[in-house]
């Protein structure tokens, strides 16, 4: 199955990993934190707008590979704070309305200073 890199600067990257992969009829897109790739600092303290950060890096990511959130099949969040999951679902509801992807939401096991979450996509850009 072919294999492309996608980049963007337009979401934060990383030497040790791509953005995302396309990978025939799938787009995956790496976790992305709420960092602003503009100023490589967090969209700001609360869970909403690291949120609302993290799905605009993963928006970036999808368009950059030719996909949009309408092609989103899966979604994975990581939350640093359990106590955080209202507030993370809040800003995610804006997002997808409707248009529900298969999610799941687990507690990201690595502590990063300031870093609420991580989210990552699976969308599917097939016939």
């Amino acid at each position: 199955m072919p294999r492309e890199t996608i980049a963007t600067p337009d979401a934060p990257s990383s030497p040790l990993y791509a953005q995302g992969v396309r990978a025939g009829p799938y787009v995956f897109v790496s976790g992305m934190t709420g960092t602003d790739p503009a100023t490589g600092s967090l969209a700001g303290p609360s869970i909403q707008e690291q949120t609302r950060q993290a799905l605009t890096s993963c928006e970036a990511v999808l368009r950059a590979a030719g996909a949009t959130l309408d092609d989103v099949v899966e979604v994975g969040g990581l939350l640093t704070r359990s106590e955080d999951f209202a507030g993370f679902n809040e800003e995610y509801a804006r997002w997808f309305g409707d248009r529900k992807p298969a999610r799941y939401v687990a507690r990201l096991g690595v502590e990063l200073p300031g870093v609420l979450l991580s989210v990552r996509m699976t969308a599917y850009v097939g016939g």
